[in-house]
């Protein structure tokens, strides 16, 4: 009975060994696998290239500012400008020369440093046209860089901007997204692909681009200015307003613009979602082809303009969310009462009658089909003119074109043979870059599309950009701004409210009178 006793105690022991050895070679359970965060933006068109350079698309724009940072950037919420990757910047006295410090340990999404070389680079490539990346699509580098006369490399994080002479709207051109610092390696990588992969320092990194679907980023973990609150960003392309909202409604998407109108009242009873929205600094205008018979005639342009009922289209139109436009500023960067065109249908046939056109016209009304920010119903502004237009003796054939190439023929050297919807975004908060890009006889056919030509307007103009004293730039504006308004280069139709929609719970998101969407301190619902 001992020794079966002592051979089952043997056996039990070597069970209990071979168990322990068992359990030491079997793997530690997986800690729990972190899912990771991620921001779905539902806006309505794609991106043409994200160079931020070799675009004026907001749709870019909306995408590069969150992979490239720039000299010096606006306050969130704000169009004063602050320090970004220079730390600090200084001006002589005459305003001449600007120095920037450089933020120094910054490196880009590729790893190769920022530093005044690359600070050189990336002014050269728009400014020298022998430089090895300029490309004549760089559209904004003129009006913002044209006053430069030279950049010069102090130091290693030092660089020093000497211009032809003061330039009002210098610090706020360099902030500009087309001013964004690029990585000089990743250029000479992908050369003019670089616009399909960018490389920036910005606090998300490119990962990939889905035509006409989505453009992904992920989180930059060691940006300079701390890192994003989500771990990706999608920017997904969903067209139509009405699926776009839908999809925020079922939480598909956590954010989204172009908001229609007709569904302000549907997203402010729906307690899931929050609605943000602010004075628009943009304009929407009718632009008339000032150098084409009958429109060249300033009579025939003020007769239009007195004909539209501006009230009518913001009031059923838009419901409210815009602002009658009574010129081409907006009053939030130009405080300026100017009285614009009233609707006064009588006033409109009197000067018809004057311009030699007394039983009216019959004219073709260009526009685009989708909705743009400025215009969020689309071709439906150019119904409710035509109408408008219709009382007054003017039969409007209304001519629809697709976006890219309406906008191209609204730059080429024939253009429209009519009256023709435009609208532009203000891209820094200056007067400058509503007036002198728009309509400033050294911009046709660039921002200039009526070809308006006033050599006194001109002359404000530049006056204005070279004076550095505030109350003086402002009044020099708005003696330009009343010879304008009298010379009616175009309709002057509304301001537009800019709308954002979220998800309730998601934060952080801080609205930008100059639409830009920076996304590094959005969060998403615990």
């Amino acid at each position: 009975m001992r020794k079966k006793a002592k051979w089952i105690a043997l056996v039990l022991a070597c069970l209990m060994l071979a168990s322990l050895a068992a359990c030491a070679q079997q793997p530690k359970p997986a800690a729990e696998e972190k899912k990771p965060v991620i921001l779905v933006f539902g806006r309505g068109a794609d991106s043409d290239r994200l160079d931020p350079a070799r675009t004026t698309s907001g749709e870019s724009a909306k995408v590069t500012l969150n992979i490239f940072d720039t000299l010096v950037q606006f306050k969130p919420g704000s169009t004063e400008v602050e320090p970004a990757l220079a730390e600090k910047y200084e001006s002589s006295a005459d305003g001449t020369e600007w120095t920037f410090y450089l933020r120094q340990g910054v490196k880009f999404h590729d790893g190769t440093p920022f530093n005044a070389d690359a600070v050189l680079f990336s002014f050269q490539r728009q400014m020298d046209k022998n430089h090895k990346y300029y490309s004549e699509d760089m559209e904004y580098a003129e009006m913002t860089l044209g006053v430069v006369k030279e950049i010069v490399k102090v130091n290693d994080y030092t660089v020093k901007f000497i211009l032809n002479h003061p330039f009002g709207p210098f610090l706020r051109n360099i902030a500009m997204f087309c001013n964004a610092i690029v990585s000089p390696a990743a250029m000479e990588k992908y050369g003019p692909d670089f616009f399909k992969n960018p490389v920036g320092t910005g606090p998300f990194k490119f990962v990939k681009w889905d035509r006409d679907s989505q453009i992904v980023l992920e989180a930059n973990k060691e940006y300079w200015g701390g890192a994003p609150k989500v771990d990706q960003v999608i920017f997904r392309v969903i067209p139509e307003n009405s699926v776009r909202l839908a999809e925020l409604q079922t939480g598909n998407i956590h954010m989204m613009d172009g908001l229609d109108p007709n569904d302000i009242a549907t997203v402010e009873k729906n307690p899931d979602l929050v609605l943000m929205k602010q004075p628009g600094l943009n304009i929407n205008y009718l632009c008339f082809p000032c150098k084409l018979k009958p429109f060249s005639d300033v009579r025939v342009r003020q007769a239009i303009s007195y004909a539209i009922n501006k009230e009518n289209i913001v009031n059923y139109l838009y419901k409210g969310a815009a602002v009658v436009a009574t010129g081409p500023v907006p009053k939030t960067i130009l405080d300026y009462n100017v009285p614009g065109y009233p609707y006064d249908p009588e006033k409109a046939k009197e000067l018809l009658k004057q311009a030699g056109f007394p039983k009216g016209m019959k004219i073709n009304l260009w526009c685009y089909p989708n909705p743009r920010a400025y215009n969020p119903v689309g071709a439906k502004l150019a119904e409710a003119v035509a109408a408008d237009l219709e009382k007054v003796g003017i039969t409007c054939t209304i001519q629809t074109m697709e976006w890219t190439s309406y906008l191209a023929q609204s730059k080429a050297e024939k253009g429209f043979d009519g009256p023709f919807f435009l609208g532009w975004m203000g891209d820094n908060g200056d007067v400058d870059n509503f007036l002198y890009a728009l309509l400033s006889s050294d911009t046709i056919p660039g921002g200039n599309r009526a070809r308006y030509s006033n050599p006194k307007v001109d002359e404000l103009l530049l006056k204005a950009q070279q004076t550095t004293d505030e109350p003086t730039r402002a009044d020099l504006y708005r003696q330009a701004v009343d010879l304008i308004v009298k010379d009616a280069p175009w309709v002057f139709l509304t301001h537009t409210q800019d709308m954002v929609v979220l998800r309730k719970g998601v934060t952080g998101f801080t609205q930008s009178p100059l639409t830009l969407f920076f996304l590094k301190d959005v969060a998403m619902p615990k």
